[in-house]
């Protein structure tokens, strides 16, 4: 029997017609699965009248809400690849992603109707047929997302792929600048779900807060594990620490995910008397490493936090650390998830001695099928079975990894994966630059912001003009929040820049 993703839904609106599937705080919404899993089908069959077939690739350019859910279960029973878009991206990004995966349709929320105009302006430099708006007033070309989907049938459409088939495509930076495409399967989704499953305690019933987008692997896979189980999802459109504690207390959350920016935000908001959490029985934590400080300020609250390692690549799932082990051994991100093998390997590929540091890999069933026309990125990440992270580890005798450096050239910054090399190629273009190299600095707020070290062709030449050259050609959370000017940007003998020369450097902290 093929197994496709789109049945989750189905099979859930089968079982617990009534239960509550979606809540959505922004404008008071409930949704059964009964209700959802109808919507969605509607939707399956206004995109099937679209043309859209078996391995067509559909844009999701959605902020968080029952849209974004339906039209993925939707696109996935009938056989289509669902490609999330970081609405953060500005429309260069967005257009080449776009035309690398494909899309030939997008639906689009109103708050990206201009982001949208401007890439349906270029004309064929994209290969878009088909613009669906959500919400406000429909720009031209675009086609009403409510209107839309209510004139088709509620009937199950017809299940059309599965197992290795594509489900969905979710694109991550690149060291050499250009965002690669890492694709999922039903079957590396499935997986991905039974592990979480056993492994990250989400429960029948469980009711789950996200405030994440949902073009993030870490928001997407726990909202899809949701529906596998049969646990009610309140969907914040955007996250407020505030409003948190409030739907915590209100809606009975049982599980949430966090990034650890976000938990120090709702520590800013807490107010023990009116905000109870009794309900609450862990929350969940990745990106970065939590600070220890952060996680025993939440257990003396008698809030658990879980801290886990993943990838886009692995589709979330690689270490977690249990809620027994999460002072005692923090800093540590655990063992690996069920059906998970991490090892720790040198530069040879021998695996190293506990204690001994070397390059993560991560190996299971719910590991990426590949990058998205990449085969020269698919055979270096892509060994004998194993996924090359690019991250650094030591793994101790009992199995615990604890990241203490990266391979890959990236720093992360309130959640998002930044790689340097994207705003070096930006930087590189302004006529007053001769050389360029970014690094992350520690910051308060964001974990880690971008510094960019410059080699000025003109004494002349401003931090405000170098950060302003970003604007518009880079996402706000990519943009350099400070400059630094040197005379020569250091560099080995093959030309690679020195990034922990530029560290030692400038070793201080972001003022944002």
């Amino acid at each position: 029997m093929s197994q496709n993703i789109g049945e989750f839904l189905t099979n859930r609106a089968r079982r617990d017609t009534h239960l509550e599937a979606i809540y959505e705080p922004a404008n008071g919404e409930r949704l059964s699965y009964r209700e959802l899993n109808d919507r969605s089908n509607q939707v399956a069959h206004s995109l099937k009248d679209l043309g859209v077939s078996k391995g067509d690739r559909v844009g999701l350019l959605l902020m968080n809400g029952k849209e974004f859910v339906e039209t993925f279960f939707a696109v996935a029973k009938i056989g289509g690849v669902n490609v999330p878009l970081n609405w953060r991206l500005v429309a260069d990004e967005l257009e080449f992603i776009l035309n690398d995966a494909g899309v030939t349709v997008l639906l689009f929320s109103e708050e990206f109707s201009e982001v949208t105009a401007e890439l349906q302006s270029r004309g064929d430099k994209t290969q878009i047929s088909s613009w669906v708006q959500v919400g406000g007033e429909t720009i031209e070309g675009a086609v009403e997302y409510s209107d839309w989907m209510s004139s088709s049938p509620a009937t199950e459409p017809v299940i059309e792929g599965g197992d290795d088939d594509l489900v969905f495509i979710m694109y991550t930076s690149g060291t050499t600048g250009l965002p690669k495409g890492v694709m999922h399967s039903h079957d590396t989704v499935l997986w991905a779900n039974i592990t979480n499953t056993t492994t990250a305690d989400m429960q029948h019933y469980d009711r789950f807060l996200n405030a994440l987008p949902l073009f993030h692997v870490g928001a997407l896979t726990p909202i899809l594990t949701s529906v596998f189980v049969g646990g009610s999802i309140t969907l914040m459109k955007a996250f407020d620490p505030a409003a948190s504690w409030d739907l915590i207390r209100d809606e009975k959350i049982n599980t949430t995910l966090m990034v650890p920016v976000m938990l120090q935000f709702m520590l800013l908001t807490y107010d023990a008397e009116n905000h109870d959490h009794s309900t609450l029985r862990n929350v969940i934590s990745g990106a970065a490493p939590v600070p220890v400080s952060l996680i025993e300020t939440y257990t003396e609250m008698g809030i658990e936090i879980h801290q886990v390692y993943g990838l886009t690549e692995t589709c979330g799932p690689a270490c977690i650390i249990s809620s027994e082990d999460a002072v005692a051994r923090a800093g540590s991100t655990g063992k690996a998830f069920t059906f998970t093998e991490v090892r720790i390997v040198d530069e040879n590929g021998n695996e190293c001695d506990p204690g001994q540091a070397g390059e993560v890999e991560v190996k299971g069933p719910h590991i990426m099928l590949g990058y998205w026309n990449r085969p020269e990125a698919n055979a270096e990440t892509l060994v004998d079975g194993w996924l090359k992270t690019g991250d650094v580890a030591t793994m101790d005798s009992d199995g615990f990894v604890t990241i203490v450096d990266r391979v890959k050239d990236m720093l992360i910054s309130g959640g998002e994966n930044v790689y340097p090399a994207e705003i070096e190629n930006v930087l590189l273009a302004h006529e007053l630059i001769n050389d360029a190299g970014v690094i992350g600095i520690p910051s308060n707020k964001w974990g880690e912001s971008p510094l960019a070290v410059v080699v000025r062709a003109d004494e002349n030449l401003t931090e405000k003009d170098v950060i302003d050259h970003c604007v518009g050609k880079l996402a706000p959370f990519k943009t350099v929040k400070a400059v630094e000017f040197i005379d020569v940007i250091p560099r080995n003998a093959s030309g690679k820049i020195l990034k922990r020369e530029l560290r030692d450097m400038f070793s201080y902290e972001a003022d944002e």
